[in-house]
């Protein structure tokens, strides 16, 4: 019962840890489109902003990365199992 608990609980988890994944995703949506106006509006520091939009995407989506590793930890190298005295 116990054991059943714990799968339930990591299996909860882990999906809660994938919601993680939307802030990235709309981050760097908004990120993309506020670029598109700069270029828009300054042509001339296209090279600038575009270099800029790709770091901030980069440290963006390590957030989403990390939360994908978790919800995989969690699901298929669960370290509460061993926690357990059955």
């Amino acid at each position: 019962m116990e054991q059943a608990i714990v799968l339930g609980a990591s299996a909860i988890g882990a999906g809660l840890a994938m919601i993680a994944g939307l802030g990235p995703g709309i981050g760097e949506g908004i990120c993309g489109s506020k670029a598109v106006e700069a270029v828009g509006r300054q042509p001339e520091a296209s090279g600038i902003i575009t270099r800029t939009m790709i770091i901030g995407d980069a440290l963006a989506e390590t957030t989403g990365l990390y939360s994908l590793l978790i919800a995989i930890l969690l699901m298929f190298a669960n370290p509460f199992i061993g926690q357990l005295n059955v």
